[in-house]
């Protein structure tokens, strides 16, 4: 899928996880377009689960569940990713959870492209049963790129590269951690070119500024492992619903 307004173009890759593959500003490239790694480039979609889920297990309403693990020992990014989307007739991306996801249910993405903006938007659906949930977006910023971030909390992350649910004031970066009470929308900006500002009805955003080539922002409704910390609930007739925009001056 292609989509265009004014001199922005952007471009969506429905067979390779429903991801943004490519944002130009004005023929200035924002992400990383390829790599061998399904995980590393793109801006890609993370349902139902963003991010890891402890040795891909979970308890929910008194059952116990194993997820498949595909960076191991952990689960991490939900089923999504790496799977071909469907384009329906409106314009939007549909796709099932797929059999490794033990609770069914599906989701839409949504995309909305504006001249100064573009507001991408995830729905999860299950019209069956109840489900824990967890969604976000990955996007891979590429370098050279300056981040402006500020949050009040971050989450330790323990022996096994999980967040234990302690809060700390952050220190100085570089990072690969989960942050809330972020104090301003993150905003990046391209020397010699274009400045953009995030902004997501999440409230939770990972920060991964630690690779020379790329920078991620990533915000998710809840933390990693958020199925063993607080995950959001979807109810047959109330999805979950998360909103992430990008927009430049």
């Amino acid at each position: 899928m292609e989509l265009s307004a004014s001199a922005v173009r952007v471009s969506i890759d429905e067979r390779n996880g429903g991801r943004l593959s490519s944002i130009q500003l004005r023929g200035h490239e924002l992400l990383v377009t390829e790599s061998k790694d399904p995980m590393g480039w793109g801006s890609y979609p993370m349902i139902p689960w963003a991010g890891r889920v402890r040795r891909g297990r979970f308890t929910f309403r008194g059952g116990e569940y194993q997820l498949p693990v595909n960076m191991a020992p952990h689960s991490i990014h939900g089923t999504c990713f790496t799977r071909p989307w469907d384009v329906n007739e409106d314009g939007t991306l549909g796709i099932d959870l797929g059999s490794s996801w033990p609770f069914g249910g599906s989701a839409i993405q949504r995309f909305d492209l504006t001249k100064d903006r573009l507001i991408c938007t995830i729905e999860v659906h299950n019209d069956i049963r109840s489900m824990p949930a967890c969604v976000g977006w990955h996007p891979w910023f590429r370098r050279p790129v300056s981040l402006s971030f500020a949050a009040s909390k971050m989450y330790v992350r323990d022996g096994e590269y999980i967040p234990s649910g302690e809060l700390i004031a952050p220190p100085a970066g570089p990072w690969d951690d989960c942050f809330t009470g972020v104090l301003a929308p993150p905003k990046l900006n391209w020397p010699g070119g274009p400045t953009v500002t995030l902004t997501s009805s999440c409230d939770h955003w990972v920060v991964y500024d630690q690779p020379a080539h790329a920078v991620c922002v990533e915000p998710q409704t809840g933390p990693p492992d958020a199925f063993n910390l607080a995950p959001e609930i979807v109810e047959p007739g109330k999805p979950l619903i998360a909103s992430m925009t990008y927009t430049w001056g």
